[in-house]
């Protein structure tokens, strides 16, 4: 039983008592460690900073964190069992991905945690905002941030009759998502067909160059390099073979930190979409 349902079962014995009296809700964690970079980004948005005993490590890594200037005012981790330990956390956020290691050795010292899964819809990434939420004691900023979410969204859903563009989102050595992820779903909100499936693609994988030029998509969304560095994506774009698809593929930068994680990313990551679909058009008409 984790933590935040022992209390939950706690508070639900004593509603049970004879006395009739009103019962006080559970008190909010004072110090909650997070060991996951999504569960940074929602955690961020909706506790108080006090609560906030330390990130991940990853929050802080410019090519894949969308919080790094606030994470590196706040203490992090580097996600082992001994450093978790030593935060005296009240509650601790995990993922499936998060070590498993770290998540026994919690477990065996009975350290209060929460386990998240990977969402695969924009309805199971709103469902954790609104849970995480709840478990830090701050439902109504959930709630808040989900209707920022859901705004975000339906501004950039293109309407059903709208053009829609063939596309793949081609990260380093050539990782893209296929069908079944959030990424998906919202290059579908965004107007775009994301064909990776027909590169073999099921969920996540890498598609190589000589298949994309065989079959190159309509648009390629392609990785951003960190700031003030050359990265593979740059390298890809100027590739001579790529460059011999000109006027049958576009190009457009997908940064490479908004490809995992969904919450508040979300809105950064529909509208870096639809942005990069109005470029495409305006170029193609």
């Amino acid at each position: 039983m984790t933590g935040a349902t022992r209390r939950a079962a706690i508070a639900g014995a004593a509603a049970l008592g004879l006395s009739g009296s009103a019962i006080a809700a559970p008190a909010a964690p004072r110090r909650v460690v997070s060991l996951n970079p999504c569960l940074d980004v929602i955690l961020l948005n909706v506790a108080d900073r006090g609560q906030i005993a330390a990130l991940s490590h990853y929050a802080r890594e410019p090519d894949g964190s969308t919080i790094v200037a606030e994470a590196r005012t706040l203490p992090f981790t580097w996600e082992t069992a001994e450093e978790v330990i030593g935060l005296r956390p009240d509650l601790v956020l995990t993922a499936r991905h998060s070590s498993p290691a770290t998540r026994n050795a919690l477990s065996r010292l009975h350290v209060a945690t929460e386990l998240f899964d990977v969402p695969n819809s924009v309805a199971e990434s709103l469902a954790q905002v609104e849970r995480l939420a709840g478990l830090v004691g701050r439902p109504e900023r959930g709630r808040r941030l989900v209707a920022r979410i859901e705004a975000a969204l339906a501004a950039n859903t293109v309407p059903s009759d709208a053009r829609r563009l063939d596309a793949l989102i081609y990260q380093p050595n050539g990782f893209a998502g296929g069908a079944g992820t959030l990424v998906d779903a919202l290059m579908t909100r965004a107007g775009f067909n994301n064909v990776a499936g027909r590169y073999g693609l099921r969920k996540w994988g890498n598609v190589p160059l000589e298949q994309l030029l065989a079959d190159p998509p309509q648009v390629l969304l392609i990785g951003e390099a960190a700031p003030g560095s050359i990265g593979w994506g740059d390298r890809v774009m100027t590739h001579p073979a790529l460059r011999a698809l000109k006027g049958k593929m576009r190009q457009a930068r997908f940064p490479e930190r908004l490809l995992y994680c969904g919450g508040p990313v979300m809105i950064q990551t529909i509208e870096t979409l639809a942005a990069a679909r109005r470029t495409v058009l305006e170029a193609m008409a």
